[in-house]
């Protein structure tokens, strides 16, 4: 089982526990917060299929129609994730918190809430383990936002922002219901739901935001990039790159084209030569790049 695999399947798991029982201590208790905190963990669940489904189709082998692969399908099915957390998840948590708090419901006994609290805390908290050990792996010495900016595996980090919301959304809702109770003012509970809300919300909004990115063919990093050309520009049959292109195919598949410009006593083939050293060199130094497009361009004056 891949990494990102691991981490989904346990989100997965606790997400689909947990949905059940906030649901059944929602209907018990006439609790807002508890409701919205369930569509929460049903949003989470689905997302998780939602993610697994794209993995495995961006797993399809090159076809006719699809000469590159596709391996973007996991790109796409990361921003309808994105997209569905705010869409299902946040609206309804909106919803249910303005019901509530212009019509609070009487206040009952919160036993069962503290209880799915507890339990829900354990499972979410687990699978946010999980999930930042996983991501530990790959984020190496970079801070935690750099190491998601720089990601290309959406995977690996949507279950992460999904469980840190989850545990921030119980805490929050656990502390709703207590002073609720604690001050007979009923309101909280829907006061509760709005602030899940906009922590879906902002976590929609930022998840979206890395999706959309590599969507729309985000390409290797500027420091990558300086590598490349200095590995190019050292073979003796170039004079010099003229343009970069890059994008990535899918998180382990990288297209490149080189606009290169070689020395004008070069018979076709020392060219043809020298594009097969460059592309063995660029695959030993970045095993990901499996595209390699060198265009012959002339220098620029």
């Amino acid at each position: 089982m891949a990494a990102n695999n691991k981490t989904i399947y346990t989100a997965l798991a606790a997400n689909l526990l947990i949905a059940v029982i906030k649901f059944i201590s929602g209907a018990a208790t006439n609790s807002s917060a508890m409701i919205s905190e369930g569509v929460h963990s049903v949003v989470d669940t689905t997302n998780q299929f939602l993610l697994l489904f794209g993995i495995r189709r961006s797993k399809r082998s090159p076809d006719e129609r699809r000469p590159f692969g596709y391996g973007k399908e996991v790109y796409f099915w990361s921003f309808i994730v994105s997209i569905l957390i705010f869409g299902v998840g946040g609206c309804i948590s909106f919803y249910q918190g303005v019901i509530h708090i212009k019509h609070p419901p009487a206040l009952e006994d919160p036993t069962w809430n503290y209880i799915v609290l507890a339990c829900s805390l354990l499972f979410e908290g687990t699978s946010l383990i999980v999930a930042i050990r996983e991501f530990d792996k790959v984020r190496g010495e970079m801070s935690w936002w750099t190491a998601i900016r720089r990601s290309k595996d959406p995977a690996s980090f949507i279950v992460l922002f999904e469980d840190s919301a989850a545990v921030a959304g119980l805490i929050i809702v656990g502390i709703m219901v207590y002073l609720g109770h604690h001050y007979n003012t009923p309101y909280l509970d829907g006061v509760a739901s709005l602030i899940v809300g906009v922590i879906l919300t902002v976590v929609s909004v930022l998840l979206a935001r890395e999706s959309r990115s590599l969507l729309m063919g985000e390409g290797i990093a500027p420091a990558t990039q300086k590598h490349i050309r200095s590995i190019v520009e050292k073979d003796p049959a170039i004079l010099k790159i003229q343009h970069i292109f890059s994008t990535y195919q899918s998180p382990e598949e990288v297209m490149l084209l080189l606009m290169v410009t070689f020395r004008d006593e070069l018979e076709t083939e020392d060219i043809n030569e020298s594009i097969s050293r460059i592309r063995k060199t660029i695959r030993e130094a970045y095993p990901l790049i499996h595209f390699i497009i060198i265009q012959p361009e002339k220098a620029v004056t």
